[in-house]
């Protein structure tokens, strides 16, 4: 595959290996949220499940051309991605035939790069990026490694329970060793707190542990327990869509501030 570019936008892999986080929820919300910012956002659904799809509401029949296919080779990124009901925001959808990529890459010697080298296809300036984010499958596969490799850094939603700080240890191990053999230069953008009750004692004692050991590494904004983030992929649609004035919806617009003021800042001192 020819690589001829750089890629300007911030590319940007929400990962753990744990299920029932809000991966998926984060993902479609805060690409809406940055989407409302103004920000042009490329949503890549690299799990099989294809919720981060369903959720935006494109219809299975309408993904003749996927994440699949982006690995593949088969299609460039602009060719594949599809508009959404948010204004700004575009996905590469999934359906289940990823969950094949992992006995199909196998053979081929660049497995953990594919996704690498397709989203830095000249074909992707025709999308004029300022963000990518990648929802990654709940599990460390090749999927996930592949999601590592092609950013620039990694967002964990990190549920507000008992064991979760627990669970994080094996995501931060894989990032390590992704930075020591392949991407020197990936590093974790912040841990974001999600599902947090603050009435309940064990969601601080969460928070707490969290900031004391993470320090800075956690994002200030924490994602409440919230009804309309659960209901808004029912109805096809970004919780910020669904009932943008909701705690959840709101919680999700700050977020989006603040990783925007991130990346900003990192930038600045990369130049």
């Amino acid at each position: 595959m020819n690589i001829s570019r750089t890629t300007h936008p911030k590319i940007i892999a929400i990962a753990n290996q744990k299920g029932g986080v809000g991966k998926t929820t984060t993902t479609i919300n805060l690409g809406a949220a940055l989407a409302k910012q103004g920000c042009r956002t490329l949503l890549i659904d690299l799990d099989p499940q294809g919720n981060a799809s369903t959720g935006l509401g494109i219809d299975p029949s309408d993904r003749a051309l996927t994440t699949y296919d982006l690995l593949s080779g088969e299609a460039g990124p602009a060719e594949i991605a599809q508009p959404t009901n948010v204004e700004n925001l575009v996905i590469i959808p999934a359906t289940t035939d990823l969950s094949s990529a992992d006995m199909n890459l196998i053979s081929n010697e660049k497995r953990s790069f594919m996704l690498h080298d397709a989203i830095r296809q000249p074909d992707i300036d025709k999308l004029d990026l300022d963000y990518i984010l990648i929802d990654c499958p709940p599990s460390l596969n090749i999927l996930t490694v592949n999601a590592m490799i092609a950013s620039h850094s990694v967002i964990v939603p990190l549920q507000s329970e008992f064991f979760a700080l627990e669970g994080l240890s094996q995501l931060m191990l894989t990032v390590r060793e992704v930075r020591q053999s392949a991407n020197p230069a990936l590093r974790i953008e912040g841990v974001v707190l999600t599902m947090y009750d603050k009435r309940n004692n064990l969601s601080q004692q969460v928070e707490d542990d969290a900031r004391s050991n993470l320090g800075d590494m956690v994002f200030q904004t924490v994602i409440p327990r919230n009804v309309r983030l659960s209901e808004a992929p029912s109805f096809a649609l970004s919780a910020i869509d669904y009932d943008p004035t909701s705690k959840g919806s709101l919680a999700y617009l700050d977020l989006a501030k603040e990783l925007i003021k991130r990346t900003t800042h990192s930038d600045r001192k990369a130049s």
